[in-house]
């Protein structure tokens, strides 16, 4: 896939502002942890549009800030490939399922990085939502055999938290990185 000048441009832009706001203590910000002291924390917000082929030039994107991140906190490898799968199934889910694939709607996608190796990740698409407690369990037998209707499971499986908030348009996934041995 052939990247054009201008886009090239626009990725070079954003990389060197990320880079930029991790390496300056001025740029980065605090969450509040449930009453516990602020945690520093570095941010990614961003939008991109309801197209299939929209999620890997994005996906590209938001790894080379996680990885730049995971590299200042010494996070193991195996954390950016859960995180990668997991984040590639619920974008697929917000585009696919979600918008149904409408180029006039969004998905807003913000990632927050503590330094103490939290990632936390919100995804909302533009559509109507869904029940999550409805979904089946794809592991049950009589599920098993349809290639669809595994997305939810498997981002649960990947990350330490996922839930999604009424009604069922917002995703958040959660994962605690594993230090380098």
């Amino acid at each position: 896939m052939s990247t054009k000048p201008h886009e090239a441009a626009a990725v070079d832009v954003v990389h060197r502002r990320i880079v930029r706001t991790m390496a300056e203590p001025n740029h980065v910000g605090t969450l509040r942890q449930s009453r516990r002291r602020p945690v520093p924390a570095v941010e990614w917000q961003h939008s991109l549009p309801s197209r299939v082929e929209a999620i890997s030039p994005y996906i590209d994107q938001l790894m080379r800030f996680l990885k730049g991140f995971m590299s200042k906190v010494g996070a193991a490898e195996e954390s950016a490939t859960d995180i990668e799968m997991a984040l590639r199934e619920a974008l697929a889910n917000a585009v696919i399922h979600g918008n149904r694939e409408d180029p006039q709607k969004c998905i807003y996608v913000s990632c927050r990085c503590q330094i103490d190796g939290a990632v936390s990740i919100t995804i909302r698409d533009e559509g109507d939502g869904f029940d999550s407690p409805a979904v089946p369990d794809p592991t049950h037998q009589q599920r098993r055999l349809p290639s669809n209707g595994r997305g939810i499971y498997l981002m649960q499986a990947l990350m330490d938290e996922v839930f999604c908030e009424e009604p069922g348009n917002v995703v958040h996934m959660r994962k605690k990185l594993r230090t380098a041995q």
